[in-house]
């Protein structure tokens, strides 16, 4: 088993590879510490904590975004459409007021996700 530290979208993962065959030539690597990030760096644009959140309601795929950001809206109006096993699924706003986006279309989304903020 070898193992190396893989860094992907700025985090690190420790990966194990077992081996299989007889390799001719064997290189040693010498374990490298992985350096600690102090800060994250995230491609989601910023959203304010007022007003009520939009959650993702399962995981899935941005697929579109149904209206600008800042623009009114209102309550049941579908602002989004979020993929999930090639389903659209449409996201709705949870009542009247200005969204502002947390994410973009293209983004992978967990569940429970905040996806804009409704105020």
């Amino acid at each position: 088993m070898r193992n190396f530290i893989v860094t992907i979208d700025g985090k690190n993962y420790s990966v194990g590879v077992e081996e299989v065959g007889e390799s001719a030539n064997v290189t040693q690597i010498a374990p490298v510490k992985a350096p600690v990030q102090t800060e994250t760096k995230s491609s989601a644009p910023k959203i304010s904590a007022d007003g009520e959140k939009v959650l993702s309601p399962f995981p899935g795929l941005i697929k579109s975004l149904l209206v600008a950001d800042g623009t009114s809206v209102k309550k049941d109006q579908p602002i989004m459409v979020l993929e999930a096993m090639k389903m659209d699924n449409e996201i709705t706003a949870p009542c009247d007021g200005k969204v502002t986006f947390g994410v973009a279309k293209g983004a992978n989304v967990d569940t429970n996700a905040v996806l804009a903020v409704i105020g």
